[in-house]
């Protein structure tokens, strides 16, 4: 495979990671329908792992909750290298940052960020 072979490729699988996880469009040759079931399914996953770490959050949302992931999920897809724990906890940051849950007074803050 030449460079600009695996550079082309590389460029598609961007592409398709893009329409997955970031809510981008379909690359050429991909059905929209099929691209958008996959997309649900992985975001799925990601929200029931971070109901698993965040059950508090998940409880005090309710019925937003499910909603809620998903509007910041599409606009925040998890970065490479990332652990789910930090991924739950940028999760609860952007609820707090979208008036979703009260901020964390200053002496809230050791027991809100102290791993148990």
């Amino acid at each position: 495979m030449t460079q600009p072979q695996r550079d082309r490729l590389a460029e598609q699988q961007a592409q398709l990671l893009h329409a997955l996880l970031a809510d981008g469009p379909p690359p050429p040759g991909f059905d929209p329908e099929r691209l958008e079931v996959e997309a649900k399914a992985l975001r799925s996953k990601r929200r029931q792992i971070v109901a698993m770490i965040e059950p508090d959050v998940c409880a005090d949302l309710e019925d937003r909750f499910v909603p809620l992931f998903t509007e910041y999920a599409k606009a925040h897809p998890r970065k490479d290298g990332s652990r789910m724990r930090d991924d739950a906890r940028a999760f609860v940051e952007w609820l707090r940052a979208q008036g979703h849950l009260p901020k964390v007074r200053w002496w809230q803050r050791r027991r809100a960020t102290k791993n148990w």
